[in-house]
C-alpha cells in the first residue's frame, strides 16, 4: 500500500531528495512497467510537484524513459543493474551450474537470497513450459511459502526465522503452512532432509524443490527447481539440486578447501543486493542533483 506524504513524514524531518527520489524508483517495482504521474503519486506518497520535478530530473539521468504521459525505467537503470550483477560473486559462481540443473531436469530454475521475510530472485532460468510459474529476476515473493526461501531459513538463526513469523503466516493457498509450530517443524524438517519443498504453498498448481547454499555453517542462498505439474519428480529432482548447491559452494570457495568459519560467516557480503540498493549506494557515493 503506497504511503501518504503525512504517514510517510510524521513525527520525522522532511525526506531528503535522496530519498524523494528513492521513493519515486521504488514506485516502479511492479509489474506494471509504465506509470503515469499520477500512479507515482499514489505509489510514492509524495506531493505530486516534488513527484513531477524528480521525475525529470530522473529522465535526464537516464534512469527513468518517457514516453507521453508514461514513465518506465531507462537504460541507466539497466546498466547499472547488469554491473552490479556482472560483479557478483555469487552469480559469476552459480551461472554455469544453473544452466547445468536446468538442463538437467528440464524445467524452471531460481537462484534466491533472503532479504527480511521475503527471498529475492538473483538468477531465473527456465524454459517456456513453465512460463506459467510467476517469478522474475529481482522478483521478490514471502520466503515462508516458497521452498527457496524455507531452504534458507532453515539454516538460519532465530534472528532471521522468528520476524518471517512475527510478520504474519497469511495463506496463500489452501495448501500454506501457517501456525507458527507447523512452519517451526516444517523448517526441522528441512534441516534434516537437507531440501525444502513447496506444494502449491505459494500458488496453486506451482511445485518447488529447494536446496541451501552453505558450507557447514548459516545458508547464504538457495537453489530451487520449481514448475507446473511437477510433484511427481520432486523427490527425483532433489538430489540434482542439493548436487548443484555443492557445485557452487566449491566454485566460490575452491574444490576441497576447509572453510572457515569467518569466511562462511562473511559469504554474505557476496550475496547480491536487490537493484534498488546496489543503485542507492552508487547514488550515496555520487554527486546527483
Amino acid at each position: 500500500m503506497p504511503l501518504t506524504t503525512h504517514a510517510a513524514e510524521a513525527g520525522g524531518p522532511p525526506l531528503s531528495l535522496l530519498e524523494k527520489a528513492a521513493r519515486v524508483l521504488s514506485a516502479f517495482q511492479t509489474a506494471q512497467p509504465r506509470l503515469t504521474l499520477t500512479e507515482v503519486v499514489q505509489r510514492s506518497g509524495l506531493p505530486r510537484s516534488s513527484a513531477h520535478r524528480i521525475l525529470d530530473q530522473l529522465v535526464r539521468q537516464r534512469w527513468l524513459e518517457r514516453e507521453g504521459r508514461d514513465y518506465r525505467l531507462g537504460m541507466g537503470m539497466l546498466e547499472l543493474g547488469a554491473l552490479a550483477s556482472h560483479h557478483n560473486r555469487l552469480r559469476r559462481a552459480a551461472l554455469p551450474h544453473l544452466h547445468a540443473l536446468h538442463e538437467a531436469t528440464g524445467h524452471l530454475v531460481h537462484l534466491a537470497v533472503l532479504d527480511g521475510a521475503e527471498v529475492v530472485y538473483v538468477e531465473r532460468i527456465g524454459g517456456s513450459h513453465d512460463s506459467g510459474v510467476p517469478s522474475r529476476v529481482g522478483g521478490r515473493q514471502p520466503a515462508y511459502c516458497t521452498a527457496a526461501g524455507k531452504a534458507i531459513l532453515a539454516f538460519s538463526d532465530d534472528s532471521a526465522v522468528e520476524p518471517v513469523i512475527r510478520n504474519g503466516l497469511r495463506p496463500r493457498t489452501p495448501r500454506t503452512i501457517t501456525r507458527p509450530e507447523a512452519f517451526r517443524s516444517e523448517l526441522a524438517m528441512v534441516r534434516e532432509r537437507g531440501v525444502a519443498f513447496d506444494y502449491e504453498e505459494g500458488f496453486q498448481g506451482v511445485f518447488c524443490v529447494a536446496a541451501p547454499l552453505r558450507g557447514a555453517g548459516r545458508a547464504v542462498a538457495s537453489v530451487s527447481v520449481c514448475g507446473n505439474g511437477v510433484h511427481r519428480e520432486l523427490e527425483r529432482i532433489a538430489p540434482a539440486v542439493r548436487g548443484c548447491t555443492r557445485s557452487v559452494w566449491q566454485a566460490m570457495f575452491g574444490p576441497g578447501q576447509r572453510t572457515r568459519k569467518r569466511e562462511q560467516e562473511t559469504a554474505v557480503a557476496g550475496v547480491p543486493e536487490p537493484l534498488m540498493d546496489n543503485m542507492m549506494s552508487w547514488l550515496r557515493t555520487s554527486e546527483w542533483m
